[in-house]
């Protein structure tokens, strides 16, 4: 396994580069909308609940900054930009694929267990928002 040769909790561990990538909720929302192939940012915004026009841009900019989207610009009669997956983007599918399929099996035990620290800490504090 990568952890017998590497300490996940060194400032500069690979590990802590992958957990970055996923620590932004957008990152893999974004990569795993763009997985059937190219989108522009309209169609992407439309397929992504949720997300403002400024945040889909600041995680474009920051998925191209990482080499796993590529942008595409068509000039002609109407200029037309595209997102799509690079070759190292794609690589992060079937992580992306594993966590989703985590949460759909666990997602309910979070969720009790969020509700019964909630649940606690009213109790413990009745004056806390």
């Amino acid at each position: 396994m990568w952890y017998v040769t590497h300490d996940p909790f060194l400032a500069d561990c690979r590990a802590r580069l992958a957990f970055d990538l996923f620590s932004n909720t957008w990152n893999p929302v974004v990569l795993w909308a763009l997985r059937n192939g190219p989108m522009r940012p309209v169609e992407l915004r439309e397929r992504i609940g949720g997300i403002s026009s400024k945040v889909l841009t600041e995680t474009l900019r920051r998925l191209r900054a990482n080499g796993l989207v590529e942008r595409n610009e068509r000039t002609g009669s109407a200029s037309r930009v595209e997102y799509r997956l690079t070759a190292l983007g794609g690589t992060l599918l079937s992580p992306i694929d594993a966590v989703g399929a985590w949460a759909f099996e666990h997602g309910d035990e979070v969720m009790t267990a969020r509700e019964a620290a909630c649940t606690a800490e009213l109790q413990a504090d009745p004056s806390s928002p």
